[in-house]
């Protein structure tokens, strides 16, 4: 037991110790509980005391010929009384509300993707399109809020779906077991077992597996900012606060969660641990960091201050996991204006990957619900983002967050009837497509869906049978894979990817812009206004042959322009465009 790196939070493998850890012969059981009086294992109700082991602060029992399987937890004795917990490094876990911890097998499950953690990066350079998943509620094998597919299953469908749709990796909402279905997994109560819902660990192993063989990358969100409350999860796990504050001042989170003391090292070796564990034991190739503002300030609030030790503890957990886990990517959920979020952590930044830009996402969403009349005042709610895109390595989010708590989803929040909402959707998403940024876009979005995400019932896909939702849904996938192909918007950090080719339309609501890259150019046009925009003209350098590689006013998809080729003329580096009322054009030069 390395005592020093666990105390001090330098240890990033204390899974390996504490848990439950299985061979044929026998399994050793270990937890931490400094301010316990005494621990017992409990197994089918019967108690089996544990001794006191290394420095007295942690407790062992041994178990011969123990099956994978076996349900037990752990009886916590203070000044308190007793509390059963479940195992805080258990590797899995009953369904709820049953909530023991359950022996397995870590090492049963061989991985073969070998090919794909050889050559899997970050993708700073290379366009990276996520799609944001809740993994009960994309497809459901029956009507019950709890019919769920289980991992493997659930692999089998959405696989070809992510690559029909032009998506190359997946972010799964967080998968830690937790007790509420309605918090989708934001306060845990098992931070090394997967939830028991969609089957166990090694389900979860094959799933990673599976989309790594074709080419589809696997993110999970991760919480290390607060946990539930449940008496038997980490709330006062030996008697008294552990990995919690002891003050509810700073103690309880604005969701009525605890948060996590991060000035304790055994809390930051306990997180850095869960941390690593996804990425090294089950093969994500990222993690997504939920409410990174309320580490970098005291409750999230600005005014009370940056909490240095929970910053500090970001710092080295992002610097170990990069450095252990090449290739892998982690990205912050962010809404402060903290500088060096995606700046190296050896240089003096946060060490993250990419930070998702809201400010982005709310500029456009808000732009979007104005009537037509109000939006030239606010044509540079879409040009802002630009003035501090270098100052980080953004994401442009369109996520859960947005279509739930009566918010509306995407195509509802567009201003209009439901024609003119589909159409300035698609015209939106190529907005999203042609501003830099990597993206990521929440279920549902794609079809066009109109209805918010419940989480007790699967997405709406009987709409494909409406040719509306249908035509959406197919500029949805041409968009996508677009995005995917095109070089031009693959390199959103390099300073001469992008360019304004027009931002002073405000009273026709027309932008225009310019991506590239050493193979290509591409032009976006964009009307977000309610009338058609005739002989438009942009001037593009050395813009070569023209030709029309997608129009969201398209009649397949839903929109008008029979001959979407025939909507610009060229004359040298002059294109002459005529556009149609809310819609984009994508062209290539």
């Amino acid at each position: 037991m390395d005592f020093y790196g666990f105390y001090t939070g330098q240890m990033f493998d204390a899974y390996e110790i504490l848990g439950a850890h299985y061979t044929p012969e026998k399994t050793t059981f270990c937890t931490f509980a400094p301010q316990a009086q005494k621990v017992e294992l409990i197994i089918d109700g019967n108690p089996t005391p544990m001794e006191r082991v290394y420095n007295g602060q942690f407790y062992e029992a041994v178990v011969e010929k123990l099956p994978v399987g076996t349900k037990y937890e752990y009886r916590i004795y203070s000044g308190r009384g007793s509390v059963d917990h479940c195992d805080p490094y258990g590797y899995a876990m009953e369904l709820r509300p049953d909530h023991k911890s359950i022996v397995s097998d870590l090492k049963s499950y061989k991985f073969t993707d070998n090919d794909w953690m050889k050559k899997r990066s970050d993708m700073k350079n290379k366009p990276l399109n996520i799609y944001e998943l809740h993994a009960g509620s994309f497809r459901k094998p029956g009507d019950g809020p709890a019919d769920w597919y289980n991992y493997e299953e659930l692999g089998n469908i959405l696989i070809p779906y992510l690559k029909e749709s032009g998506y190359n990796y997946v972010e799964f909402l967080p998968l830690c077991e937790h007790p509420s279905d309605n918090s989708w997994g934001y306060q845990t109560t098992g931070y090394f077992a997967p939830t028991s819902r969609y089957g166990t660990p090694e389900q979860l192993m094959k799933l990673i597996d599976m989309l790594h063989h074709n080419d589809i990358g696997a993110i999970l969100d991760f919480v290390p900012v607060h946990f539930a409350v449940d008496a038997y999860g980490l709330a006062k796990y030996d008697g008294a606060a552990l990995y919690e504050y002891p003050s509810n001042d700073v103690g309880m989170s604005e969701w009525g969660s605890c948060n996590f003391m991060h000035s304790r090292g055994e809390v930051k070796t306990f997180l850095q641990s869960s941390a690593n564990y996804w990425l090294k034991e089950f093969h994500f190739d990222g993690l997504r960091m939920d409410a990174i503002s309320r580490i970098i300030y005291w409750q999230g609030d600005e005014r009370r201050g940056v909490n240095s030790n929970a910053v500090d503890f970001v710092k080295n957990m992002n610097r170990f996991l990069k450095k252990e886990n090449p290739g892998c990517m982690l990205i912050a959920e962010d809404s402060t204006s903290f500088k060096g979020i995606t700046k190296d952590a050896e240089k003096g930044g946060l060490g993250f990957d990419y930070k998702w830009d809201l400010g982005w996402m709310n500029d456009t969403l808000s732009f979007f619900a104005l009537a037509p009349e109000k939006r030239p005042e606010k044509y540079h709610k879409l040009t802002f983002s630009m003035l501090y895109f270098g100052d980080e390595n953004y994401l442009l989010p369109l996520s859960h967050d947005e279509v739930v708590h009566g918010k509306g989803t995407i195509a509802n929040k567009m201003y209009g009837t439901t024609e003119e909402k589909l159409s300035q959707a698609r015209a939106l998403y190529m907005y999203m497509s042609a501003h830099p940024g990597k993206k990521l876009n929440f279920m549902g979005n794609e079809l066009g869906q109109f209805r918010e995400w419940d989480e007790r019932r699967e997405q709406d896909f009987y709409l494909l049978d409406d040719p509306k939702h249908k035509g959406f849904n197919e500029y949805m996938r041409k968009l996508n894979n677009l995005y995917l192909s095109e070089s031009a918007f693959a390199e959103d950090y390099e300073k001469d990817n992008f360019e304004w080719a027009d931002c002073n339309q405000e009273s026709r609501l027309i932008y225009a812009i310019i991506r590239r890259s050493k193979k290509e150019t591409l032009l976006t046009v964009f009307n977000f206004g309610n009338k058609e925009q005739r002989d438009y003209q942009v001037k593009v350098s050395d813009c070569g042959t023209a030709e029309m590689l997608l129009c969201s006013d398209d009649r397949k998809f839903g929109g008008n322009t029979d001959e979407p080729q025939n909507l610009f003329r060229q004359n040298g580096d002059v294109l002459t465009v005529n556009i149609p009322a809310y819609s984009a054009l994508m062209i290539r030069l």
